[in-house]
């Protein structure tokens, strides 16, 4: 991958005999550390509960985000949180919405898992002080439908503010707790022992005024809870934070991913203009749950019997419909019409997105939404077992950055924030039986750490400075790319592997990406094929050197580099895995393979970057996907039911690999 560069052996850490993994960024070697249990990369509902939970059964646990603790991407949710709530719901029939709308690709038991554990654990949610929406005159939660559910069991809070409120009660629940958080800081790396077990990360605070605030968390369980990677395309309804930095440090770690090619399109997203970039407002799949209608220029609903649920199909159907429809008339956007809902329901039920349109010029109340759909939600990422173990010892990961196999080929509405928030207690769980507290943390009164102007962090217990046992810088440059490659990735992915795919717009992208590369890279790079980074056998190769800039000067390493590269790398994954899936299938599309292939494609892939820079893609040979890793240190704990005992994966017979 032209994204980094290889670090064999380079990034030892005296004393600790932590390592980096075989690949890293290009950074300056770290000038403090903290000890701890657990460090949790992330501040969404997973990782503020997989926190919560570690420190409640003891576990000394370091909290790590990119951004402040309440600007994860779960305070953007609006519609809410799905399960089987409500007296004329079960189980069962959550569980049967999910695999319709997973589209062959779901893992059953992770399903199941999801739906019998999801009413308890959002109880739990509510006594850690999260308040939703109640019917008028009970005590009772209210709930709506989305798309894709045959039942009301959306919970939603603030009308249309779910995402916030959830947010609001984990934080304050993690300050009361006094956990130690690191604010604005970049996760750069892995570390691991000579065992290649996870030993903790490295990690750039992003102070007032510094440049490079390197530091590293030694824990022996590492939680990813980094959210999606929106931020590859044009116009998305993730925010600028979502960059893919969780899924390119578990590739360079050597920990497998799956699916990614499944990119969800949120079908209603607020239409701005064909020029529109960045983060967009989105109008909730809630909305339509209440009984808004899709409609073209001319007021005609087009989603009546295209499919039996109408506007509250799936997702991915409802994504299609508008495209299809949108181009039978030469434009680039329909309209969710509810007028009807009428402005006392508009201010009571969605304030913020009627806030938003106004904020536009779009009055709701009088006119219908133009909406298109954008890219919203990654139904794949860093593959995990049923207790977020991934195939690198101690790497946990759970919430949109993890691929649990619950989403399959599209994500159920609602179902993410149920997702972070079961599998984050498992992981929790897992972690607390079966290992002990690191007695080098020492005590530890919590706190926030934000980077001084020396780009040391706030000193406290745990803290340790300038000769402590952190890696040395990698003995050989490393690959980064210049920080505007990352507009350049996002007019590319947005142009070949948006909504809409084909061969030919897919070998358009991966030729780009492998042009962008050499153009960086400048004189002197060897070429890749003109097919892009993955061959026609789905593979890749990287050259090993220090892109430049289009001046031709090394990038610096900094926050802008290393999201651009990050970028790049999950860029080129996406495309390698949606280049070689020909057919169509939830959220993706291929105009030249129309169809669903469940004889050929019924079958995940299993990605992975080898030390050597080399892209491996094999595939699980049907749609169970294999245990992740297995060892003393990754027993099940007792009291729940173990799915699919953990054993060491063989690649399958269809792996492909080149050097």
């Amino acid at each position: 991958m032209t994204a980094t560069g290889t670090g064999t052996g380079s990034g030892t850490c005296t004393g600790t005999g932590a390592t980096t993994p075989g690949i890293r960024l290009t950074a300056p070697a770290p000038g403090w550390s903290i000890d701890a249990d657990v460090v949790v990369v992330g501040s969404g509902v997973a990782g503020l509960t997989a926190a919560l939970r570690c420190a409640a059964a003891g576990r000394r646990t370091v909290v790590v985000t990119k951004a402040r603790l309440d600007d994860g991407s779960t305070r953007w949710a609006q519609g809410g949180i799905a399960a089987a709530l409500g007296t004329d719901d079960t189980p069962e029939q959550h569980l049967t919405d999910t695999l319709v709308a997973g589209a062959g690709l779901c893992d059953e038991a992770a399903v199941r898992t999801l739906v019998t554990e999801g009413p308890a654990a959002v109880h739990r949610l509510i006594g850690s002080g999260a308040r939703f929406d109640t019917a008028p005159g009970t005590d009772e939660i209210a709930l709506t439908r989305e798309g894709g559910h045959h039942r009301r069991r959306i919970a939603h809070a603030g009308g249309d503010a779910t995402g916030a409120e959830i947010s609001r009660a984990l934080v304050e629940a993690v300050r009361s707790a006094a956990l130690r958080t690191v604010e604005n800081a970049l996760v750069l790396d892995l570390l691991t022992d000579a065992a290649g077990r996870t030993a903790g990360v490295t990690l750039h605070v992003m102070g007032e005024g510094q440049h490079d605030g390197v530091g590293a968390v030694h824990a022996p369980a590492v939680i990813l809870a980094t959210g999606g990677m929106g931020q590859v395309f044009s116009a998305t309804t993730n925010p600028a934070v979502s960059t893919g930095d969780g899924v390119a440090l578990a590739l360079r770690a050597g920990a497998e991913v799956s699916d990614l090619e499944f990119v969800q399109f949120h079908p209603t997203v607020l239409y701005l203009g064909p020029d529109a970039e960045g983060q967009q407002p989105l109008i909730s799949e809630a909305v339509r749950g209440e009984g808004a209608h899709l409609v073209d220029a001319d007021g005609v609903r087009f989603m009546a019997g295209r499919h039996e649920l109408a506007e509250l199909a799936p997702r991915d159907i409802v994504a299609k419909a508008i495209m299809r429809r949108a181009h039978e008339q030469g434009v680039d956007h329909m309209y969710l019409d509810a007028r009807h809902f009428g402005a006392e329901m508009w201010r009571n039920r969605f304030p913020t997105i009627l806030a938003a349109c106004r904020d536009h010029d779009i009055d709701p109340v009088t006119e219908p939404i133009p909406v298109a759909p954008a890219a919203h939600y990654a139904s794949g990422g860093v593959r995990t077992d049923l207790y977020g173990r991934t195939t690198v010892p101690g790497l946990y990961a759970c919430g949109e950055v993890a691929c649990t196999g619950v989403h399959g080929a599209n994500r159920l509405a609602s179902n993410s924030l149920l997702e972070g928030l079961v599998f984050a207690e498992r992981i929790a769980a897992d972690i607390v039986s079966g290992t002990a507290p690191n007695p080098a943390y020492g005590d530890d009164d919590g706190g926030t750490d934000d980077g001084d102007a020396d780009g040391t962090g706030a000193d406290g217990p745990g803290t340790r400075h300038g000769s402590s046992p952190v890696p040395a810088p990698a003995s050989t440059p490393l690959r980064l790319v210049a920080p505007e490659t990352r507009g350049a990735v996002q007019r590319i992915m947005t142009a070949g592997a948006g909504v809409l795919r084909s061969a030919e717009s897919l070998d358009r992208a991966a030729a780009a990406l492998d042009r962008l590369h050499r153009d960086a890279a400048g004189p002197g790079t060897p070429a890749e094929p003109d097919t892009g980074t993955v061959s026609d056998t789905g593979t890749a190769s990287d050259t090993g050197t220090t892109e430049a800039a289009p001046d031709g000067k090394t990038p610096e390493p900094g926050v802008e580099a290393w999201e651009a590269t990050n970028l790049l790398c999950v860029a080129r994954v996406l495309v390698a895995a949606a280049r070689r899936r020909e057919e169509t299938r939830g959220c993706h599309w291929r105009e030249d393979h129309p169809d669903r292939d469940d004889a050929s494609w019924r079958r995940h892939f299993r990605i992975t970057l080898d030390a050597d820079r080399t892209l491996r893609v094999g595939t699980t040979g049907t749609d169970a996907f294999p245990a992740t890793v297995t060892g003393p240190d990754h027993t099940a704990p007792t009291h729940h039911h173990e799915h699919n005992p953990t054993s060491t994966p063989t690649p399958s017979p269809d792996t492909e690999r080149t050097p």
